[in-house]
């Protein structure tokens, strides 16, 4: 099938990953972030993401947006995925999704919509041990930290690598997910950095 190779090995990292935090905090242990160029169909990545990962559908401004999210709620529902909207809570709200993720510019809004949306799950972006320590301080009940390894996303910075990830999540006080650059070839070197779980574009993508 279209996505088994690259599902397989980052299924199996993500949730031995998780196991013990799920434990205590049922995060996804398996994240897809939807782009306009990498992603050309965030339907069918969706729809084959395996049962309690998560989608997050980053719209940025498109026109489609609303035909887009709902079709990818209906996917995510048949398929026991979470669907997180990126950055647009009102378009969040308009099609029933999980909750929202927010970039790093906005983590601010965190404790302000779990309290609006007790039921949501909202997670905010971080590109630094700081940026990390203020998201989750802010409220949100994860931080997305990119980059890990080399990237082609345009806003990707300098990657961490996984020491220097282990020790952002030693410090950051709460749970981080790591992004950028993941892939089956390079996710099991991320086994003991003491993340919750693993988010990708590509590497989640069907071919």
């Amino acid at each position: 099938m279209a996505g088994d190779f690259c599902f397989w090995d980052l299924r199996r990292t993500a949730w031995s990953l998780s196991r013990r935090a799920r434990a205590q905090n049922p995060l996804p242990p398996l994240l897809l972030f939807t782009d306009p160029a990498r992603t050309p169909d965030p339907v069918a990545a969706a729809a084959a993401l395996p049962p309690g990962a998560a989608v997050i559908y980053r719209a940025f401004g498109a026109p489609y947006a609303l035909t887009v999210a709902q079709a990818l709620r209906q996917v995510t529902r048949r398929g026991g995925v979470k669907l997180l909207i990126g950055a647009d809570p009102a378009l969040a709200r308009a099609v029933g999704a999980d909750g929202v993720h927010l970039p790093e510019r906005l983590a601010h809004r965190a404790r302000a919509l779990r309290l609006a949306h007790p039921g949501w799950l909202v997670t905010a972006a971080a590109h630094s041990l700081p940026a990390a320590r203020r998201g989750l301080a802010l409220g949100a009940q994860a931080v997305v930290v990119s980059a890990i390894f080399p990237s082609r996303s345009a806003s990707a910075g300098p990657p961490l690598g996984p020491m220097r990830l282990a020790a952002l999540v030693r410090a950051a006080d709460g749970p981080v997910y790591a992004l950028g650059g993941i892939n089956t070839k390079n996710a099991r070197r991320l086994l003991a950095s003491g993340v919750v779980g693993l988010a990708a574009v590509e590497g989640l993508s069907p071919r």
